[in-house]
This record gives C-alpha cells, sequence and structure tokens, in this order.
C-alpha cells in the first residue's frame, strides 16, 4: 500500500490567491479541450508583483493591499464612473455633486447614501463631475451600438498595401482604394470595403511590416498616401516621373511583393520636397494643436528615432537609444524637440494629409451607393518597442506579456510579446487612451472590427520566465469598456464586429450581443463534432467569412497549401504535416457533404473530396452561396477567394521564412475591369449577393 501524500499548507499561497482574485486573476480557466487549469501560486505571484504588489511575504502583500484600499477610501469620488444613458447615477455617501457636461452646461445633483436624488437625464459624452475638492470623468454611453441600416449587406475585404495598380508606388494608396470602390459598387454591389489596420508601423521586412503589431495604434502608415494628390507635388512631378527614379517607381510596381522599405523611402523623398515647398497651412496647424500630446509625443517619437538612427545606423529601437532618451519627459527630449521642431511638425503634417485622405475616400464610397463604407481593423498589439510604449509606459504591465493558451491552432500556446495593458492606469486616467484607440481606429469609416475583441473581458497574461501553457487569464472592466466602444460607435456611426475567435467564455458573446456588436463567424470554426453548420445554424447578429489573415484561403485549404508551407518554414516536421494532411482530407469531405446537404452542388457532382486534388470553380461557387445565404447581417468576400488566390497573407509562426504580409492582388484594378476570368468571378459573387437580399 503506498504511503499517503501529505500537501504542506503555505499560508502565503491562500494570501496570493486572495489577493489576485481582488486584481482581476482568474484562478482556473477551461480550455477548448474542456480541460480545466488551475492558476500556480508561482504564476500568482509573478502577477501581483508585475502590478506593483509586495509578495515577498503574508504580511507585505496585505499591508500593500490595504494602503490601496486606504487611498481609495479617502477620494470622495472614484476617477471615473461609467453610466449607461438610462442608469441613475450610484457613488458612495452623501454629498453635493456639481457636473460640467461636454458642452460645457453645469448642472448640480445631491447624493444621499450613494444616490442620485434626482433623475435627469445627461447627454451622452464625456463629462467632469466635482465633489469636495475631487474631480470624476463621467463617461454617459448608449445602451447599443450602432446598428447598420436594415437588410443584409456583403463587402469586399482587401489588403491595402496588396492592391496593383498602372500609377502607384509599388503599393496600393487611397487612390487605388478609390478606384476600387468605382469598380465594386457596379460590379459586385457590395456596401463595404473591409481593410487590414492602417496603423503606422516601422515598415522594414520582416519584424515591422505586420498591421497587427503597430508602432502606433492612435496613428497611421503614411505609406498609404497618395503621393501625387498632396498639395506641391506639381512642383516636384518631373524629378518622380523621368529618369533613374521614374525606373525604381516601374520596378516597384511590378514587383510580386510590397518592397517596404524601397516603397517608404521614396515616398518620403517626395514628401520632405513637398513639405519644404508647401509647409503646413493653418488649417493643419489648428488641427495639430486640437491632436494636443497625443500626436505631439508620436511625432517626437518619430523624429526621434530617425534622428537616432541616420546618427547610429545600429539603433533600431528605443530600449537601446541612448538613456537620456528613453523617457519622453527627460529634458533631453524637451531639448531635442526645441531643435527639430521643423522635423516633429512634418511627422504631424504626414498624419493630417492621412486623414484628409481617408475623409475623402469614405466620402466617395458612401456616394458610389455603399451603405457602410470603409471597414477599419484594430489591431489588438503594440509593438514593445515602438512609439507607444515609449510614449505611454505607464499604461502597460512590465514583466508580462499577452498571449493564449495551448488550442488546436497552437498546442503549446501562443506568446504575442507585447505587455499588457494596466486596467489601473486607464482608469486613473479616465480611460483617456482607450477612448482615442477606438475613435482613432474607426475615424473615416462606417464599420470597425476589434481585432481579439475578448481583450475587453479579460486578456491572457504570461509573466516573465514562463512559457505560454503557465500564465492565467486576467479580467478587464469589460463593461466601461464594452459601454465606450458603444459610445464610439454611435457617434462615429459606425457598425462595430469583435473577433471571437478561439476560447469565448458565453459571457463574451452575450454582452457583446446585448450591446449590438456583431459576432465574427468563420467557416472553418462553425463546426460541430466536424460536421460543417448549415448555413441556418449560423446567427444573424454576425459578420460570416471563410477566412482571415492567418488562415488559408478557400483554394489554399482545398489543396493543403498552408500545410506545406508550414512545413517549408519549419513550423512543423514531417509528423506534423502528415496528420494535418490526413486531417484535412477529412475536413474537405466533411465541408463537401455540407455543400450537398445545401444543395448547391449538382447530383451529378462527384462526392467523393479525395478525387477533387485543386479547388474548382463548381465548388468555389458553392462555398460562395452557402455563406452568402447564412443570415448573418455581414457577409464578407476576402480578395483572394474572389480571384481563388492559393497562398495566404501571414502565416503565424514565421517571419523571415514565408512572405508575411506583403502578398499582392492577382490582378491589378484595371484588369479587374478588363479581364474575362476577373469578370467571370465578381459575377459569380454578384449573383449571390442579389440573390441572398443582399442588395
Amino acid at each position: 500500500m503506498p504511503a499517503p501524500r501529505y500537501i504542506e499548507y503555505v499560508p502565503l499561497d491562500d494570501a496570493l490567491r486572495d489577493a489576485a482574485e481582488r486584481n482581476g486573476v482568474q484562478q482556473s480557466f477551461w480550455d477548448i479541450f474542456g480541460r480545466q487549469h488551475f492558476t500556480t501560486p508561482e504564476t500568482n505571484r509573478a502577477i501581483l508583483t508585475a502590478l506593483g504588489l509586495n509578495c515577498e511575504s503574508e504580511e507585505s502583500l496585505r499591508t500593500a493591499l490595504a494602503k490601496r484600499d486606504e487611498e481609495n477610501a479617502r477620494r470622495i469620488l472614484p476617477p471615473v464612473l461609467v453610466v449607461g444613458e438610462n442608469e441613475r447615477l450610484q457613488l458612495s455617501g452623501t454629498f453635493n455633486l456639481e457636473i460640467t457636461t461636454e458642452q460645457g452646461e453645469l448642472r448640480k445633483l445631491r447624493i444621499e447614501d450613494g444616490t442620485a436624488q434626482s433623475d435627469f437625464r445627461l447627454p451622452l459624452g464625456y463629462h467632469e463631475a466635482r465633489a469636495g475638492g475631487t474631480t470624476m470623468r463621467l463617461i454617459v454611453t448608449p445602451d447599443c451600438a450602432h446598428s447598420p441600416a436594415p437588410g443584409k449587406h456583403a463587402g469586399l475585404g482587401i489588403t491595402l498595401y496588396g492592391l496593383r495598380s498602372h500609377r502607384n508606388w509599388g503599393i496600393g494608396d487611397f487612390r487605388d482604394l478609390r478606384d476600387l470602390i468605382d469598380w465594386a459598387v457596379p460590379a459586385l454591389h457590395v456596401d463595404f470595403i473591409a481593410l487590414n489596420p492602417l496603423h503606422a508601423i516601422h515598415n522594414r521586412r520582416p519584424y515591422n511590416t505586420s498591421p497587427y503589431l503597430p508602432n502606433s495604434i492612435f496613428y497611421r502608415n503614411f505609406i498609404y498616401l497618395d503621393v501625387e494628390a498632396v498639395p506641391g507635388y506639381d512642383r516636384i512631378r518631373q524629378r518622380f516621373e523621368h529618369g533613374e527614379t521614374c525606373a525604381e517607381l516601374v520596378h516597384l510596381r511590378a514587383s510580386a511583393v510590397v518592397e517596404y522599405e524601397q516603397v517608404a523611402a521614396i515616398k518620403r523623398q517626395a514628401l520632405n520636397l513637398i513639405f519644404g515647398f508647401n509647409p503646413p497651412g493653418r488649417d493643419c496647424e489648428e488641427w495639430i494643436a486640437r491632436e494636443g500630446d497625443l500626436l505631439r509625443l508620436y511625432a517626437t517619437y518619430s523624429a526621434l528615432d530617425e534622428h537616432l538612427h541616420a546618427e547610429n545606423p545600429e539603433l533600431w529601437v528605443w530600449p537601446d537609444w541612448p538613456e537620456e532618451y528613453r523617457d519622453p519627459a527627460s529634458p533631453a527630449v524637451h531639448r531635442f524637440a526645441a531643435a527639430h521642431a521643423r522635423e516633429i511638425l512634418f511627422h504631424g503634417w504626414l498624419q493630417w494629409h492621412i486623414g484628409r485622405q481617408l475623409a475623402m475616400t469614405q466620402s466617395h464610397a458612401r456616394a458610389a451607393g455603399m451603405r457602410i463604407g470603409l471597414y477599419h481593423d484594430m489591431a489588438l498589439a503594440t509593438d514593445r518597442c515602438g512609439s507607444d510604449l515609449w510614449a505611454h509606459r505607464r499604461f502597460y504591465v512590465a514583466g508580462c506579456r499577452v498571449g493564449s493558451p495551448p488550442d488546436d491552432f497552437s498546442p503549446t500556446g501562443q506568446d504575442w510579446s507585447f505587455p499588457p495593458p494596466d486596467s489601473r492606469q486607464h482608469g486613473e486616467d479616465g480611460y483617456r487612451l482607450f477612448t482615442e484607440s477606438i475613435r482613432k481606429s474607426v475615424e473615416h469609416g462606417g464599420a470597425l472590427r476589434i481585432d481579439h475583441v475578448m481583450r475587453l473581458f479579460r486578456l491572457y497574461w504570461i509573466p516573465e520566465g514562463h512559457d505560454a501553457a503557465h500564465g492565467a487569464y486576467v479580467r478587464e472592466h469589460a463593461m466601461d469598456l464594452v459601454r465606450i466602444l458603444a459610445l464610439e460607435s454611435v457617434r462615429n456611426q459606425a457598425v462595430i464586429v469583435g473577433e471571437d475567435l478561439g476560447t469565448v467564455e458565453p459571457e463574451v458573446r452575450e454582452t457583446l450581443a446585448r450591446f449590438g456588436i456583431l459576432s465574427y463567424r468563420l467557416l472553418y470554426f462553425e463546426r460541430e463534432d466536424g460536421r460543417f453548420k448549415a448555413p441556418n445554424e449560423y446567427p444573424a447578429q454576425a459578420l460570416v467569412s471563410t477566412t482571415t489573415h492567418d488562415l488559408p484561403t478557400i483554394a489554399g485549404f482545398w489543396a493543403g497549401n498552408d500545410i506545406g508551407a508550414r512545413l517549408s518554414a519549419g513550423t512543423i516536421d514531417l509528423d506534423a504535416y502528415r496528420k494535418q494532411k490526413s486531417d484535412r482530407a477529412r475536413e474537405k469531405q466533411n465541408l463537401l457533404d455540407a455543400l450537398f446537404a445545401a444543395q448547391l452542388l449538382p447530383p451529378d457532382h462527384t462526392r467523393n473530396a479525395a478525387a477533387i486534388p485543386q479547388l474548382t470553380g463548381e465548388i468555389h461557387n458553392a462555398i460562395t452561396g452557402f455563406l452568402a445565404g447564412t443570415p448573418s447581417i455581414l457577409w464578407l468576400v476576402n480578395q483572394e477567394d474572389l480571384t481563388m488566390e492559393p497562398d495566404q497573407q501571414n502565416l503565424p509562426g514565421t517571419t523571415a521564412e514565408y512572405p508575411n504580409w506583403s502578398r499582392k492582388m492577382r490582378w491589378s484594378i484595371h484588369d479587374l475591369a478588363d479581364s474575362q476570368e476577373a469578370h467571370d468571378c465578381a459575377t459569380m459573387v454578384s449573383y449571390w449577393i442579389e440573390n441572398t437580399g443582399r442588395f
């Protein structure tokens, strides 16, 4: 008989558990395989230490928590309160409250035992409340996000950088986007164009081209500017339309992939010259002034980054800068800003022109007949070596990284290598940075996709020294964040889509649905016990599509190109390759069965998926009709699926091993209008749009 096991009782472990729960650290979670995971004392300790709590002993931890409780108790008002438009204010204590609304109107209110004594309505918006010498940001929000126009809608998803044309400078730009709209509205009858995130990146391959790991979440990439439309270009036109520069543009235009460094360099050369001839006018200067510190810090970082890299080409990231420049509030940075005001102004001027061209494009889309227009995408991450971390470091938790636990997509979990937000700091600041991130991302558009929308509820934290299998979920102030998202949605008249893929708690989708935020459903994931769900099983309050940038195209899925790419890149070995090929054969057969069950293939079509090695036009048409026929409000056709391209935009887990974020569209915009094959693809999509109530 084996000897009994005794587990030593450690009081500190209980204290760590209690403190972790108070700070939002979940003590267990269920993974996608149905297994329950428990947070270890070591993980609790590491996360609490990263949050600034002394975990050396039970006494030190309880003392640190008590100190925070005392600080909160001394406040008459919390730093921020987010309420629904139909809710009565609920606070602690008895006092007189003064509220200055966002519109400048003064309101007075008596709070008795924490409850407002009058039931007046405050307008939606960001207000300031005062009592006893303390202030509070009071955010009044709608109960539902903006809804699309009645009926069902269809859209075309593109990578803006991948648009080809006979006139661009080697990358798709805002002029190309308007030309695409002029083709897509009559040819496809779509109501929106979905874009990759347009956030600013460093435009350096292979590590700094992902639109989902931006340099800044608040500002956009100048590389998408139509340089020829910037006032002042006429004065330098000859330089760029003749000789070596013209030849370089021809080369960049013809390249099969986007040459980010060269495109950025030649556009900067032109924009620098235009700026010298045509400095900012009053409209630009007033806009820059209204942007305030947010733009000032981004522009200062951009100028400083270029300056230091020019002095020392080995300096690529701010953590390697001379120490005096790592703090944006340092005397050295202030001296630099004073001495380089013109370079800083230049980066503000670039952002002003980006906003103008985007606004023009959105207006163009609506005038062309699109009921939604531009559908933007907001990344989850921000580069830990980018401007946001340099400028706003206190809003991120050092010592932890964001990722995801093991699942069937990544059996060992994922480490995304960027720090999580510090919800306490965001609350102290009245959620201003979060608000700006939403506002900037949705600006000049009619819809916004929130990448990894579960971020509003919880994120998976991986402490330093731990791998992705030994992290923990940390909860956010979900209702506050969802309500602010709804407010910005209503203010900007923009539909919100939440990318809710992966490990999703039921409350996430329930809350999002209550606030009118659309779910994000992909064909590949909508299965039960291997069976693909029928079209009528999809939810109405959702966007439906086949794939994303990280997943195979329809043609790639059918041929197994994604599995072959993983083997070539070294992210899987030969045994994993064989297993995935076997799984794919089963998935293809299940999909073919679903297409037959939906009566989208003729009875005499072969029912054996193994006999069809490559995607055929009949199956392409059937899958297109399968998704178009769902009740989901929005249906998105990706550019690669429109044109039957076999390769996806990004292969997760790779950098230089795969041409991520650089593949160009199969046909140029001009070819879309003139090619018979492109015409046939467009006719197929437009047929389904017209015949499934999306037109």
